[in-house]
């Protein structure tokens, strides 16, 4: 059966910058050993095909076939040989795009996160794309996952206004720095650089 989008998650079929901002506020809903971990998306960064910082940049590979959608579903990579890092697929099927999810503020589930963090302080649990991913438990398992349905959902909340989201070039690349695609919520404190 092919995939549908739900109108909720509709700007996700656009363009990726827009679905980057946008994606500020909602909500990635964890199903884990029988407990509910939420966290409050507060950074996030935008990467398409025809950019250099992106996996896609050289085309469709078995690591990137699913950044060329449907939209909607989770990228899962791994990098630096330890951290693994998760995206929101965007953009029309064909398209390479995708949303890394920079850093969550945890809402629930917070002692389970402290867990598989090692008791880190509650500012350090998720201030950054390796340490959420470690926190909810997203390893490759969850690659190509539908963020519609459980374990690991998507949920949209109401846009946050303009003013209360920071735009800025993206960090931790070496190609196409100057790309002002990233985005984190004005003032939070689980932005992984200010």
């Amino acid at each position: 059966m092919p995939h549908q989008t739900t109108p909720e998650y509709s700007f996700l079929e656009g363009d990726p910058v827009d679905a980057a901002r946008r994606l500020i506020g909602c909500h990635i809903v964890r199903q884990l050993d029988g407990e509910t971990l939420i966290g409050r998306i507060v950074e996030t960064e935008a990467y398409h095909q025809l950019d250099a910082a992106s996996h896609s940049y050289k085309g469709r590979t078995p690591r990137t076939d699913i950044m060329f959608g449907p939209a909607g579903f989770l990228y899962v990579y791994f990098t630096y040989g330890m951290h693994y890092c998760m995206n929101v697929v965007t953009g029309p099927a064909g398209e390479g795009s995708a949303v890394l999810i920079r850093a969550l503020e945890p809402l629930s589930g917070e002692a389970a996160m402290q867990a598989r963090r090692s008791a880190m302080p509650r500012q350090q649990l998720t201030n950054g794309p390796g340490k959420a991913c470690q926190a909810l438990g997203i390893t490759k398992e969850q690659n190509g996952h539908d963020l519609r349905h459980a374990p690991v959902r998507l949920v949209v909340q109401p846009a946050l206004p303009p003013d209360a989201i920071t735009q800025t070039t993206r960090i931790g690349i070496s190609k196409d720095t100057d790309r002002p695609w990233r985005f984190y919520q004005t003032g939070n404190p689980f932005v992984s650089r200010r």
